[in-house]
């Protein structure tokens, strides 16, 4: 985090709306959840382990949380999500994803292809797919789905992640362009270098010569509470008049 910025809680930027938010359990869905929470609003915090859960839902004693085990790529899961969220979705904040292991096309294997799109690709999509009517039948909704360095440039990360996140892109503004008119708001996040439990594996020499030279660019590490105020803005009505823009929260890395 930088030496000049701290938190600033807006009370009740978020107070009557329920917003589902996935990977609640750490990093930059915990630092998402926990501000809307602290906002005001009702969380129907989801991630794939119970401990984080309930370590999240400890620290806010005082605040509307649902706390969901679930596999976001399970059509039962979601199925699930959406149910304990109620009848009115307000926000869908997309944040669960997983790395690759910078292996570049030619020597990318099926499992991880397939394992880093089902995550990244699918889950948000269902997500997304679940959500859309009833936001639709009232007017309203704002999603923001999370993108990354690597949905803008091809230096960030392996085949498999770096082709995720541009479809995750393609899927927000395709999203946007669609809805917009039935007021919906479809945005993306695309974070450059952030202290999260998501770790960098290299199962290829040629990858990681290369990433790793790449990344000497990267101006600095964020943490989780920079990545959500950029998140928590274009959920909130504060984002009122964006929709279907990837908002890159990287220190100025796409700058480079």
């Amino acid at each position: 985090m930088t030496d000049t910025w701290s938190e600033r809680i807006d009370e009740g930027r978020f107070r009557g709306k329920t917003v589902i938010v996935t990977g609640a359990g750490s990093g930059i869905g915990r630092a998402t959840a926990s501000r809307i929470a602290r906002e005001g609003g009702r969380v129907v915090a989801v991630d794939v382990s119970q401990d984080r859960l309930d370590d999240f839902s400890a620290a806010h004693p005082d605040a509307e949380i649902v706390a969901l085990v679930a596999d976001i790529t399970d059509d039962a899961a979601v199925t699930r999500i959406v149910e304990a969220a109620g009848p009115v979705v307000d926000g869908l904040a997309n944040i669960a994803g997983i790395m690759d292991d910078m292996t570049p096309v030619g020597e990318v294997t099926d499992a991880v292809w397939q394992r880093v799109f089902r995550v990244n690709v699918d889950g948000t999509m269902k997500l997304m797919r679940a959500v859309v009517p009833g936001m639709v039948a009232r007017g309203a909704g704002s999603i923001v789905n999370t993108a990354s360095e690597a949905a803008l440039r091809g230096s960030a990360a392996g085949a498999a992640y770096t082709a995720s996140k541009h479809a995750v892109v393609g899927l927000t503004k395709s999203t946007a362009f669609m809805y917009g008119p039935s007021g919906l708001r479809v945005n993306a996040v695309a974070p450059g270098a952030t202290a999260t439990n998501i770790e960098a594996s290299f199962a290829s020499p040629l990858g990681a010569e290369r990433v790793q030279r790449a990344m000497a660019l990267v101006p600095g590490l964020a943490q989780p509470e920079e990545l959500a105020a950029s998140i928590t803005f274009l959920l909130s009505d504060d984002g009122v008049n964006v929709n279907g823009v990837v908002l890159a929260s990287d220190g100025g890395w796409s700058a480079a």
